[in-house]
């Protein structure tokens, strides 16, 4: 019997190492324990994956959490798992299309009419590397989601977040930013050969300059926005990718991806960090790479940039000038 413990342990100790080496490499849990009681809170694509594993986090902290999505049928079912899973009856969902102009400004109106705060937007809903599809107002997919539809409805809800400031605004980039560039002369990919993870770059950079001008305009509002890479996750945003149909990458690769690619649980720690951290409480216009804070690609630091892809993305979803307005500028520094 005794010849048998030093393998087992040797075992357990190398399975161990390994979960623990996991946890390093794709992050850890949320360090702060803060609770959010009667803090109302906005989870878009909340339905599947990191979105609805955000939304439960925040229910478990007693948050009045909305969930955002375009399917209502699974968004109810992932409203009565989160309900009974936390015991937090304040969980409910509501439809949102972020592919709809229409969808976008009817919930937003909805939400205003309705609840008398939103302290919390987490604007987690994305769209990756898909076909190339527009939307319903003729945008190229990946861009009138991940960048525009968040764009519209932030704006939109800005003065329900100011009324119940300290409030906060995070926005779901991806690693992926550092690989894009926002081409002004074709925005949606009307003449250029389609690229999808060219695509999908772009769209991600775009939010990291959202957050950068929007943090710059809300200064002393009492309104953060911060973005953030919430790491790879086995989610169905990847659907689009073929990397988890591959034979190839489940036999090959499989190891490495079990290391890096973390669980929508894991990958869920960085929104909830920033949405509840007190110590967080007057970061704005950051980009987080998991829990930590880092400094994201240059073109994504570049204030003319960010101000130039405001005014077009307020152009193109036809955000009043009156609208924009009500976000105080500030002064570019010289």
């Amino acid at each position: 019997m005794n010849r048998y413990l030093l393998p087992l342990s040797a075992l357990g100790t190398v399975v161990g190492g390994a979960v623990l080496l996991k946890d390093n490499v794709a992050g850890g849990v949320c360090p702060s324990k803060a609770t959010i009681p009667g803090k109302t809170v906005i989870v878009t694509g909340a339905n599947t994956g990191i979105g609805k594993q955000t939304a439960f986090e925040l229910a478990k902290r007693g948050g009045n959490v909305i969930l955002a999505c375009r399917d209502m049928e699974k968004c109810e079912a992932a409203a009565r798992a989160i309900r009974r899973e936390t015991l937090n009856h304040h969980v409910n969902a509501r439809q949102l299309d972020l592919a709809s102009l229409k969808s976008i400004r009817e919930f937003a109106a909805k939400i205003n009419e309705e609840e008398q705060r939103v302290d919390i937007l987490v604007n987690n809903a994305a769209v990756m590397r898909c076909p190339h599809w527009t939307t319903e107002d003729g945008f190229e997919m990946q861009f009138g989601v991940n960048h525009l539809g968040h764009f519209l409805l932030t704006n939109l809800l800005l003065d329900k977040l100011k009324a119940s400031a300290p409030s906060r605004i995070i926005n779901l980039s991806s690693l992926a930013h550092i690989a894009g560039h926002i081409d002004f002369d074709d925005l949606n990919w009307q003449t250029r050969k389609y690229d999808p993870k060219a695509a999908y770059s772009q769209s991600k950079l775009a939010i990291v300059l959202f957050t950068k001008e929007l943090s710059r305009r809300l200064q002393g509002s009492g309104v953060t926005v911060n973005a953030l890479h919430p790491g790879v996750a086995r989610t169905e945003l990847g659907r689009h990718t073929g990397i988890h149909g591959s034979t190839f990458s489940s036999t090959t690769l499989g190891p490495i991806f079990w290391l890096l690619v973390k669980s929508p649980e894991l990958a869920a720690q960085p929104s909830t960090y920033l949405a509840v951290a007190e110590e967080l409480v007057d970061v704005s216009g950051k980009y987080f790479d998991g829990l930590k804070q880092k400094s994201p690609a240059p073109e994504a630091e570049d204030e003319e940039v960010a101000r130039r892809l405001w005014a077009e993305s307020a152009r193109l979803v036809g955000l009043e000038v009156s609208h924009v307005s009500s976000v105080r500028e500030q002064p570019l520094p010289r």
